[in-house]
């Protein structure tokens, strides 16, 4: 609707994308409608793929208690029981559960 707006009132392209945040190519397609623009629904999100192993991570975790065992060594291990995922999921796993990030 701002678009539309900014553009009655003789604003150009450039200076409407300015204004609004996006380029001057959406600034032309939304002009070029007569409708209002439509918008997917959001996907539902996924289960994590680390999840069957959180409850292991957790228990190696606090069995290592109150020294750490490394990301890099807990992804080996679950890499071990089946688990294909990368490296970096079981490391953000990590830093939440210290309270990190």
């Amino acid at each position: 609707m701002q678009i539309r707006i900014l553009h009655k009132q003789g604003k150009s392209l450039r200076a409407i994308a300015c204004e609004v945040g996006c380029s001057v190519n959406t600034v032309r397609k939304y002009l070029a409608t007569q409708d209002a623009p439509t918008f997917r629904p959001t996907a539902t999100p996924r289960e994590s793929i680390l999840k069957p192993f959180e409850a292991y991570l957790r228990e190696r975790i606090a069995s290592a208690a109150p020294d750490w065992i490394p990301a890099t060594v807990l992804w080996r291990e679950i890499q071990s029981k089946g688990f294909d995922g990368g490296e970096r999921i079981v490391r953000k796993f990590v830093a939440a559960y210290f309270g990190r990030r």
